[in-house]
This record gives structure tokens, sequence and C-alpha cells, in this order.
């Protein structure tokens, strides 16, 4: 498993393309690649879009000595750039830089013969310029091409590259018309760190690209081969689940089944996800289910499913998902698999039973209070201790985490790091003896009591985190996740004397393997991730797509549910290319079908739709890239789904949203 994103220049090509797809069409555009690695991928950008194709030669000025460090560079009519934090830096005479410049002229000279021979250099005033190349790291090169087309008069000029770091993105956004990086991984080490083959580009596959270019200037489209594959090994599911015998087949062993959603208001989803879950727990000896979801608030939720609660319906056993976004957990969907869930388990044993748990890290304050409630019970004198340690918690309103970390963070309030971790060691300390005070409940109220101590630590430390970075704060919540889960794996395992199987629920940028997408080339790994690295040979991912639909979700974080229109999947995504197999549903076992594994190994883009659903900006706000087949074991697609239904269904929520057309379509 590798956290590159592309195969192949040729392959980085062709997301680029569907990421410049607004310029197909548009006359007077010329998409001019810097030789020699950024052709061919501009080739696939200029074949695909319908435009022609040239080079525009830029080459780099190494550092003595240092031939990797870029000094600067230089292209056609005399241009040179230099970076002076380096120059500067490095103390490099000027005499130096002149003679390196002038050496790499003659090469330059060399590659214009090389790759135009007698053709003149391509008009450019006046037209869209669109310069790619196979990634960035400075960016001097690239600086260098747009000085140089600018002398040009271009009308536009867009920078494409399928990587680049952050902060050179933004830097020359601020020196062209439109930048379109496709990924930005972190850290950043080199632009071959994206690829998994990236041979050096030679002169003749530079020309032969131009040769071919020239000779189709529209792109039409290629025969599809793939839809073929994919109609051919796909199997047939019904409400998006497949037979026993193809779910058991995928599962095998495994003790980790982690079944994903591409949105946390799908009713098809979640249905299906119950359905099969209820399958793996009658036949495969699944003992839990575990959950995108606070621990408090679910555990709630294992009392009733397990007898224990006080709970007297699945319905009051859910209303402690109070805090946005309760439809995500209060649905009819979650109702009929709770209620199926309690009635299967009062026809068992204790030990027996399945339950229902969280692995979420949002219940700062609620998991607190359960904590002091719990030793309150079996330790009073130590009961004062953790209300004090937990006091400096207290500075922030209700259960608002957010609050308390952002006073944390900069400065207006107490850190309470080193408190909760004194609480959480204590009641450690003191589990034995703890114990024992409660007799034959004793180990389980400890073990949520102790998981409810550590959620405190994680989601104090999380809160702080989360206004210094999204990278950090994504890591750290799956990091608990997965520790939540191997901590429930091996206490129910000790209770069953046998290794405990679990499904776990959760959204797809969760579950799938995050090396293989966008998201681990910017450094954030996932529980998918860390569930396949723990037990590489014990667990199943599986994901869920849709094409077009309705999903309950809001406007923003906070704000009422509504039913809302998903769009129809851009092009180049996975959405996209699975509506065009034309069946209204299947699944794909990656697993054992190896040419469709192959195909879908390539990059596309997949949709990821959170409780926030924001169509208007649709591309940035819910796309990322994606080796589908890398990312998950099995992928189920549903083309069109329709809105999960919340048991709290507002007057909002059964008018929907307005059609994109209003107010023209009244």
């Amino acid at each position: 498993m590798t956290d590159r994103l592309f195969s192949d220049r040729r392959d980085a090509g062709r997301v680029l393309a569907g990421l410049l797809g607004h310029y197909r069409g548009l006359p007077d555009v010329v998409v001019l690649g810097l030789p020699r690695g950024g052709v061919p991928v501009a080739y696939e950008v200029a074949t695909r879009l319908g435009h022609p194709l040239d080079v525009l030669v830029v080459r780099k000025l190494g550092t003595p000595g240092r031939d990797e460090l870029a000094m600067g560079a230089i292209a056609g009519g005399g241009v040179v750039e230099l970076n002076e934090d380096v120059t500067r830096a490095l103390a490099i005479p000027s005499e130096t830089i002149r003679e390196v410049a002038q050496r790499e002229a003659r090469e330059l000279a060399r590659w214009e013969r090389a790759y135009r021979g007698e053709l003149p250099t391509p008009e450019l005033r006046g037209k869209i310029v669109i310069l790619v190349d196979d990634g960035l790291a400075t960016g001097a090169s690239m600086r260098a091409a747009i000085r140089a087309v600018r002398e040009r008069e271009p009308a536009q000029i867009v920078v494409a590259v399928p990587a680049a770091p952050e902060s050179t993105c933004e830097d020359l956004s601020a020196l062209v018309d439109d930048v379109v990086c496709a990924t930005t991984p972190i850290p950043f080490f080199s632009m071959g760190e994206s690829y998994w083959n990236v041979p050096q580009t030679a002169d003749e596959e530079v020309r032969e690209l131009l040769r071919a270019a020239a000779s189709a200037r529209a792109w039409a489209p290629p025969a599809r081969t793939d839809l073929a594959v994919l109609r051919s090994e796909l199997v047939p599911t019904r409400d998006g689940v497949p037979s026993d015998e193809v779910l058991f087949h995928i599962v095998g062993d495994a003790r980790f089944v982690l079944i994903g959603e591409a949105s946390h208001g799908t009713h098809e989803f979640y249905a299906a996800r119950a359905h099969m879950t209820r399958r793996l727990i009658e036949e495969k000896g699944f003992v839990a289910v575990a959950v995108e979801a606070d621990w408090p608030d679910a555990y709630q939720v294992n009392r009733f499913v397990r007898g224990r609660g006080d709970d007297g319906s699945a319905e009051e056993a859910l209303r402690g998902f109070a805090r946005f976004p309760a439809w995500m957990w209060r649905n009819a969907d979650v109702l009929d698999f709770l209620g199926w869930l309690r009635e299967r388990n009062e026809r068992l044993d204790e030990r027996a039973r399945a339950g229902f748990y969280g692995l979420d890290l949002y219940s700062l304050h609620r998991s607190a209070e359960e904590v002091i409630a719990y030793v309150e019970k079996v330790d009073p004198v130590a009961a004062e201790r953790a209300r004090d340690r937990y006091s400096c918690l207290e500075h922030s309103d209700g259960d608002d985490g957010q609050a308390y970390g952002f006073a944390a963070a900069f400065g207006a309030g107490e850190s309470c790091e080193q408190h909760v971790i004194d609480q959480l060691v204590d009641l450690q300390r003191r589990s034995l003896q703890y114990q024992r005070a409660q007799g034959l409940l004793g180990e389980e109220e400890f073990f949520y009591a102790e998981q409810n101590a550590k959620v405190v630590a994680a989601a104090e430390r999380y809160y702080r985190t989360m206004f210094g970075g999204r990278v950090s704060s994504w890591n750290l919540r799956d990091r608990h996740m997965a520790d939540t889960l191997f901590a429930l794996a091996e206490h129910l395992g000790w209770q069953r004397a046998e290794p405990a199987k679990i499904v776990v629920w959760a959204h797809n940028s969760h579950l799938g393997d995050a090396r293989a997408t966008e998201m681990g080339a910017r450094g954030e790994l996932n529980l998918g991730q860390l569930v396949r690295e723990h037990n590489p040979e014990d667990c199943r991912l599986i994901g869920f797509t849709t094409y077009t639909g309705t999903v309950t979700a809001a406007d923003d974080w906070g704000r009422p549910a509504d039913r809302k229109t998903v769009r129809r999947a851009l092009p180049d995504s996975v959405e996209d290319l699975l509506h065009d197999v034309g069946h209204k549903e299947f699944l794909l076992d990656f697993v054992h079908s190896v040419r469709a594994a192959d195909l879908l190994r390539k990059a596309l883009l997949e949709r990821a739709i959170g409780v926030v659903y924001r169509p208007g900006t649709e591309r940035h706000s819910h796309y990322f890239q994606t080796r589908l087949s890398d990312q998950f074991d099995a992928v189920v697609h549903i083309d069109e789904t329709r809105a999960l239904e919340p048991l709290e269904r507002t007057a909002r929520w059964e008018r929907g949203e307005a059609p994109e057309t209003y107010p023209v379509a009244v």
C-alpha cells in the first residue's frame, strides 16, 4: 500500500483534464507543457479538452554542487527567474550564476531545436494559455514560464499541475488568472512522491506526443472497455445488500468489518448496512457494532439493547443523541435495527448478547460527568479529586468543546491537559479495587468509566489541536477511534474467551484506507488505514457510493436538517463512472475481481457528503482524489438514493429545498 495517487504522468494528466473541464470548448486556448516531464501530462490535458499542444522550454538553474536545489530558472526570450532566498543564503557569486545560466541557455536552445524543429513558436497573443508541468517544488521553473508567456500578451494564464506544496500554489495564484493543483501533499518531499511510476521522459517521447496531438486536435472518447469490464465483474444487490454467499465470501474470517457511507444522511446506506450487520451477527458470530458516535451516548443504547438500561424503548435510548447532528443516529433506520437487536438479545444469555458502542470523542463534558458519577459510587473521596481536576473544563458553557479549545489554545483559559491525564492514571491505578467494589458488573462498569476518562483526555487535546490545523486534529480523532475499537475488541474478547468480531459504521472518509486517497497525500490518516495496518489479514473495508437523489444534511454546522437534492456526480468521478455502467445498483468485489480492481486503481474523484452539504461549492467542498480499489475491499453503488428520515421530521425537512431552477420553475 502506498499514498502515491497517480500511476504515471499520463494518469495525472487525465485527472487534471477533469479538473480543467470548464476550458473544454472555449475558443483560443493553447496548452503548453514544460519539457520534459510536463509534456505527457499536458498531452492528456490538451487532447481531452480538444485544444492544441505545444511546449514552452524552461530550464532549472541548479545550485553548483547541489544540482537538485534550484537557484532559479530560465525560459525562452532571455527570461531569467532567480530564487533570491537561495542565492543569498548560499552567497552564490553573480559570476557563478551567469556561468550556470549560459550553460543552461545552450541546453535550452538544443531542446527548442529537438522538439520544434523549424516550426515557429505558437501565437499566444489574446489566447488562454494553460501551462502544465508534472509537479512543482519551489515553482521557480513555472515562474520563469509565466514571465515568458506574459511577454507574449495572452488573454489569460492558467497553471495546472498534479502535485505541489500548498504554499507554492498560493504564491502562483497571485501571478496568474487560475491555478489548478490536483493535490497538495503534506509534507511535500518531491514531485516523484506522488507517482507510482515516474521514469525520465525521453526527448523522443516528447516529439511523439507533440506529433500525436497535432494529428488529432479534438479528442474523441476511446471505446469504453472500462464499462465492459465493470459490467462483467459486478455482483447484483437488492436494496444495496448482496446475497449471503457473496457477503460471507468477501468477509471470510475477518474480525473487523468496516462498512461506510458516502453521506451521513442517506436512507439506503443506513438500511443496507444494518441488514448486512444483522446477517454478520446471526451467521458469522459478530458480537458488537461500533459506530461514529460519542461513547456515553452510544453506551446508553448499548444498555438498552443488552437489557440493562432504564429506557423502555429504542427511541428513548436514542434520546442521548441530542447534540447536532441528532438525525445521524435518531432516524428510522437506526431505530429499526436497535429494535431487532434488542429482540434478538432477549433470546440469549448475557455473554452471547451483541452490543452497540461509540468510537468518537466529542463528548468532553458528558464523559467527564460520567467519570465523576462512576467514582462517586465506588470511592467518594476520589470523586472529589476528579471534580477538582475536571473543574478546569467549566469555563465553557454546556458541552461546547470548541469553546474550551478556543480558550485553552489562545490563552483565554486554563489548559486541562495534565489534570485529565492525572485523572485517567488515577482511575487505572485503582482498577482492581473499583471492580471488586461493584461485584459481578464491576469489570463492565469500570471499562465504561475508563473509556470515558480516555475520551476526556483525547477530547481535551483534540479541541485544543483543532485551532492549530486540520491535519493534526483529524489524525488525533481517528487515532482515538482506532484505539477505542482495539480496546473494545480486547475487552469483549476477554469476556468471551475468544477473539471478538466487530462491525464498524462510519463515513467512507473514515473507513476507506486514507493511503489510497488525497487525504493521505495531505498527511492525514484514518480509522480504516489504522485497522488495516493493525490487522492486515483480519479486516474488510466496504464502501457505498451514489450518483444522485436526496440527502438529509444542513447548510452549515449546527443549522437545521434539510432534505437536499444531491447533484449529479461530476465527470471523471467514481460515481460518474459507476453510473455509466447502467445498472441501478450493484457491488464490486475488489478482493476477488482482479480486472475491476486493476481498472479502479487509477485516480478518480470521489464525493463525500457529511452532515453539511454545499452544492454551490461541491467540487471544493465534497470531492477528493482516490484509487477506489485500494481504498476499499468492496463497494456498493446505488445510482439514485433518498434522504434518511429523522425521527423529528420538521416542516422544513418535509418541504425539502427549492429546485435549482427556482424561481424560474415556479
